[in-house]
């Protein structure tokens, strides 16, 4: 994780056995996916007269790449939550459901997440104002000359470049297509 956790509890006392049961959930998500930016914890106790028989409250936020995943357990939701152990559980249980759910998503896009993908131009039809990529996968995708940087003229046969990914209406195509080393002040 990229900064350190932060963990809070509202009406009750920090509790050493509660704040490490958190820590190795969280620890679980880490490992579960090492691309976890924050991670904030809250455990709300039920009301701060009546510590017995009220349901305790749970909020776990985990941002992520481009996302965030946001848990929040409202009172009322379930009668077990009256244990703090049984509703971090619970809580812990719906956000490693949430993040491999945004896992999935990922690993369909895993080249646009990860800085620009590199591929060669195998096709190039500078007239008709398009081209295709052969990527480092072996695909071949297609771009048009409005998604090359400075021009579809500067690129060549062979020549190596760096591309972003995306769904087009006939399949996968490259946009942002610029020759690797000629990138100048573009930043993804």
């Amino acid at each position: 994780m990229q900064t350190e956790p932060q963990i809070t509890f509202h009406h009750l006392d920090s509790s050493p056995a509660l704040e490490s049961l958190i820590r190795a959930e969280i620890a679980d998500l880490d490992q579960l996916f090492d691309g976890i930016v924050s991670c904030r914890v809250a455990v709300e106790a039920p009301n701060p007269h009546h510590r017995h028989g009220g349901i305790y409250r749970v909020s776990i936020e985990l941002n992520v790449p481009r996302e965030q995943i946001a848990i929040a357990r409202a009172p009322g939701d379930q009668p077990e939550h009256a244990d703090a152990y049984v509703a971090v559980r619970d809580g812990f249980r719906a956000a490693r459901r949430r993040l491999e759910d945004y896992m999935r998503r990922l690993k369909g896009n895993v080249k646009q997440h990860n800085g620009s993908p590199h591929g060669r131009v195998s096709h190039l039809e500078p007239d008709l104002e398009y081209g295709r990529l052969e990527t480092d996968d072996g695909r071949e995708i297609y771009f048009h000359r409005h998604s090359v940087l400075g021009g579809i003229e500067k690129l060549a046969l062979g020549a190596e470049v760096r591309y972003h990914e995306e769904q087009g209406l006939k399949g996968p195509q490259a946009s942002t297509v610029a020759p690797v080393g000629a990138q100048g002040h573009h930043h993804a």
